[in-house]
């Protein structure tokens, strides 16, 4: 009797959340898959940890598996797609398949980490095709907020499965190709079992609009505007970037690029073919010779990234942007959920200084990436399926498309979050196991993982501040000279400050006491008991606790 093979679906980040992306598919059976990645993202971080900028997903499940890993299939270039794969893919040496602009991305990413990725780099034309171990993979032509987006449908001998990825729709993109509709009715018509469909803009009612409604607005706006102007977008949104240079021509300015990331992406899309039509930028060194109504700079921090250019433009420490009473500043760019702290904060230092600014909350200057109610019902007809599983989205957001499909006639949808492994086919869809998922934090240049101690004390000093003390003993075990206190970050007025010292250097010598400290083994509980008397103290004093180091000096 032969076992009957089934596909399971496992997302390792993008699912509850929205950002680092990784979708896991496995054939086989009894437990026995042969998998493929599906994107491997990050997302931003906050606050809440201090010093990292970027977080990617765990992937300890996979590089476990990685044996029967075939390949990772990269649906489009965006940093919450393809932002870890330069970080991760040493753990896993698989091939990775993408179309050509994606592919030239990823190739400057592993250029700037010095590997060499072109043995294992597979280029997949536009709605070309993959065949890899069981997987047989067709990639879809759709339209987001990048060149070349692609979604995957995996055929297998009974059922299909198609994953959208990042999708609207967009009848004039302006630039690249247009939403592949004929291969998405085709599709449908064969039979659909299950679509994975991105879910960001679910609570959005109608279509979420075209590129050409942004270029003609952004035309409007631009000449009405006096003196410089300074526009921020996602330097991967090609389609954007062409239109602030077709407006600043036909409104007799010059643009100016601003941002390692924004020059990338601009000769990265030249070198495959697009903006071929447009003026070249002139270096920002040289703007300075440029009239202050004749220019538009062009640059990246659209999310109030902190060591992007437009946060130093902001802060007024960019060394050749600087910006005056009446310039302009335009956010060509949605507010992700989670950076509207960061960008208010932008958006207040530019008006301190009275300099103009405009958003998607008070003009048509931007048209999001992802489907709104509209486009979301456009695609259920076009591919029909039979089972829906939302990802892309907070858990409001998948919770709210599991019910608007079954509203559109869908006959189930199903909530599926980070860890959870859903059986597609054959038998029930359902949730069958949970694996371990988790958070990598990329600090400097070192991953770290949620439980890692440096993490941990990072918070702890952020929020509690530090207190590092240094001893001199003398051979006898006594204490020589007065301790050296520094406080750091522990919210003591000035005035206070030395009057704490003193008493932090009475209870290290009252401390000192109880220890015979000649004895080498009572050490430890010593500098331990220091430890415990400090904190009590300015617990007591201020209501913190602080990370306390103890240095013991023999002489």
């Amino acid at each position: 009797m032969s076992i009957k093979k089934e596909l399971v679906f496992c997302p390792l980040g993008g699912a509850g959340e929205i950002g680092m992306n990784l979708y896991l598919y496995g054939y086989g059976a009894n437990g026995d898959y042969e998998w493929i990645i599906v994107d491997i993202g990050v997302t931003f971080t906050d606050e809440s940890v201090p010093g990292v900028e970027v977080i990617l997903p765990d992937i300890s499940f996979i590089k476990e598996r990685k044996k029967k890993l075939l390949g990772i299939f990269l649906t489009h270039a965006h940093e919450d797609h393809v932002g870890a794969i330069s970080h991760l893919w040493g753990d896993l040496n698989c091939n990775i398949y993408a179309t050509p602009f994606t592919a030239e991305v990823v190739k400057e990413k592993f250029r700037e980490k010095k590997i060499n990725i072109s043995n294992f780099l597979k280029i997949v034309e536009l709605d070309g095709n993959v065949k890899v171990g069981p997987f047989n993979i067709d990639y879809v032509t759709l339209t987001h907020s990048i060149l070349e987006p692609s979604g995957l449908l995996l055929r297998f001998n009974e059922h299909t499965v198609f994953h959208t990825a990042d999708w609207k729709v967009d009848e004039n993109p302006l630039i690249g190709e247009k939403i592949n509709e004929k291969k998405l009715i085709e599709i449908g018509n064969e039979g659909v079992h299950t679509m994975i469909c991105d879910s960001t803009n679910v609570f959005n009612v109608g279509s979420s609009g075209s590129e050409k409604l942004v270029r003609t607005s952004l035309y409007d706006v631009l000449e009405k505007m006096k003196n410089r102007v300074v526009i921020t977008a996602f330097a991967s949104n090609v389609a954007r970037m062409e239109t602030v240079f077709k407006c600043a021509e036909k409104s007799g300015r010059l643009v100016s690029l601003v941002g390692r990331s924004m020059s990338r992406i601009y000769n990265i899309a030249k070198h495959c073919g697009y903006l071929s039509d447009v003026h070249p930028p002139i270096d920002v060194r040289d703007t300075k010779k440029v009239p202050k109504n004749k220019l538009v700079y062009l640059c990246t921090g659209s999310q109030g990234e902190q060591r992007a250019a437009l946060a130093r433009i902001a802060s007024n420490t960019h060394p050749d942007v600087r910006l005056d009473e009446g310039d302009n500043v335009i956010f060509s760019s949605r507010i992700i959920p989670g950076n509207e702290k960061k960008l208010f904060k932008l958006f207040n230092e530019f008006s301190k200084r009275k300099i103009n600014v405009l958003s998607e909350e008070n003009s048509m200057i931007h048209v999001s990436g992802h489907p709104g109610r509209e486009d979301l019902k456009k695609m259920y007809n076009w591919i029909k399926p039979k089972i829906l599983i939302p990802v892309h989205g907070e858990d409001r957001h998948l919770s709210e498309h599991v019910v608007y499909a079954k509203e559109c006639g869908i006959e189930q949808s199903i909530k599926v979050i980070n860890g959870e492994l859903l059986r597609i086919f054959p038998n029930k869809t359902e949730i069958i196991d949970r694996i371990p998922v988790g958070k990598v934090y990329l600090d400097g240049h070192v991953l770290l993982n949620d439980s890692s101690t440096t993490i941990k004390d990072r918070k702890k000093i952020a929020f509690n501040g530090f207190l590092n003390v240094s001893i001199q003993m003398a051979k006898n075990g006594n204490i020589k000279n007065n301790p050296i206190i520094n406080l750091l970050g522990v919210p003591f007025i000035d005035e206070e400050v030395h009057q704490a010292q003193y008493d932090l250097e009475d209870i290290i010598f009252k401390t000192s006491k109880t220890f015979s400290l000649n004895n080498l083994k009572q050490e430890k509980n010593f500098i331990e008991q220091i430890k415990i008397n400090c904190r009590k103290y300015i617990n007591d004093r201020v209501g913190k606790k602080p990370v306390v180091l103890v240095n013991l000096l023999r002489s």
